[in-house]
C-alpha cells in the first residue's frame, strides 16, 4: 500500500543536516518506503518541499530527485472535500493549512496512510477517519539498509 508522505518528513530527510537526521525514525521510515516503492507524492507537497530554497542549483537538484515520485492526479472532489474539512475544523476551533486538509481528503479517498510528524493530524484524526503511518522499529529494518549512504 502506498503511503502519503507529508512535507515535514521530506524536509527532515532532505533539507536538514544529515548528521542530525540519520537516526530519526521518520527519516528511516521514508528511506524504507522509498526502497519498497510505496511513497505517494502530490503536487502541493512537491511545491512545499521546493519552496524557499536559497539557490537555483539547490532547487534544480532537489526538483530532479523528486521527479522520481510521480504526482497522484487530484480531482475537484479532493479540493471540495479539503474545503469542507477546513470549514468543519475551523467551526470547531481546530486550525490547519489548506495543504493539510487536502492531504486529509486524498488520504480519505484513497485510504492512504499518512507519514507525518505534524501533531495537527492527530487532532484531525479525532473527527475524521485517517490512518497515520508509524515508523517501524529500527530493529525490524535490515541492517544493510541502516548503513550510512
Amino acid at each position: 500500500m502506498k503511503v502519503l508522505v507529508d512535507t515535514c518528513v521530506w524536509s527532515l530527510a532532505l533539507r536538514r543536516r544529515k548528521q542530525k537526521t540519520t537516526d530519526e525514525p521518520h527519516v528511516l521510515e521514508l528511506q524504507e518506503l522509498i526502497k519498497e516503492l510505496r511513497v505517494q507524492m502530490i503536487g502541493p507537497i512537491r511545491q512545499e518541499i521546493l519552496s524557499g530554497l536559497r539557490s537555483p542549483a539547490q532547487f534544480k537538484v532537489l526538483r530532479d530527485h523528486l521527479r522520481t515520485f510521480p504526482d497522484l492526479e487530484l480531482t475537484s472532489t479532493d479540493y471540495e472535500r479539503a474545503a469542507e474539512l477546513f470549514n468543519f475544523f475551523r467551526a470547531t476551533g481546530i486550525q490547519g493549512s489548506n495543504t493539510d486538509f487536502l492531504i486529509c481528503a486524498i488520504a480519505e479517498r484513497h485510504k492512504f496512510p499518512i507519514l507525518t510528524t505534524d501533531a495537527d493530524f492527530i487532532r484531525f484524526q479525532k473527527n475524521i477517519h485517517l490512518i497515520l503511518h508509524k515508523p517501524r522499529p529500527v530493529e525490524t529494518i535490515p541492517q544493510d539498509h541502516l548503513k550510512k549512504q
